[in-house]
């Protein structure tokens, strides 16, 4: 009588853990179907000003994944990567491609400079948001240019890499996430 109690109690305890474990693993699609989640930590969320002057946040971009490129004016690797980056930016249709450089941080030019000397380049389908001061680079633990950034749908920072990636690299990437 005792040893059948314990069975299952027991029984009880592994279902009800179980039972838990799926319903925090998983988050339910608006249809109802279930979504994989990606691994890792929730990226930073950041309010930025793009040069447009709109104020974008990761918050705004909820359920959308997106691709954050960390760069500077002074790196040659980064300038020698723009013309690659716009196409991204034009292309990238399963994911929102935006970059973020740092006025007055780690040798970057003034904001007022830096908006001049872009907008003088005719990138227009590269998003430039301005985090001055470097705050969110610092939080992305970044410590190089360039830096690429993998925000999943769930708002999860996938992945953070330094050094360039070329646009089949990413597109590969963003295969793998959700």
């Amino acid at each position: 009588m005792k040893r059948s109690v314990i069975i299952i109690i027991g029984l009880i305890i592994l279902v009800v853990s179980v039972a838990f474990y799926l319903a925090y693993n998983q988050k339910p699609d608006v249809m109802g179907a279930d979504v994989t989640t990606n691994d890792g930590k929730m990226a930073e969320d950041f309010e930025l000003v793009s040069l447009a002057g709109e104020i974008v946040s990761l918050e705004q971009l909820d359920g959308e994944r997106v691709y954050v490129k960390f760069w500077a004016s002074w790196c040659s690797i980064c300038l020698a990567g723009m013309d690659e980056l716009s196409t991204l930016s034009a292309e990238a249709t399963d994911y929102k491609v935006i970059t973020i450089v740092s006025p007055g941080y780690n040798g970057e030019m003034k904001k007022e400079d830096f908006i001049k000397w872009f907008e003088g380049l005719g990138y227009d389908n590269i998003e430039v948001l301005l985090d001055e001061n470097g705050t969110i680079a610092k939080s992305y633990g970044v410590r190089a240019y360039p830096t690429s950034a993998y925000i999943g749908s769930d708002g999860v920072l996938v992945k953070i890499l330094p050094g360039h990636t070329d646009n089949a690299t990413i597109n590969e990437t963003f295969e793998k996430i959700y």
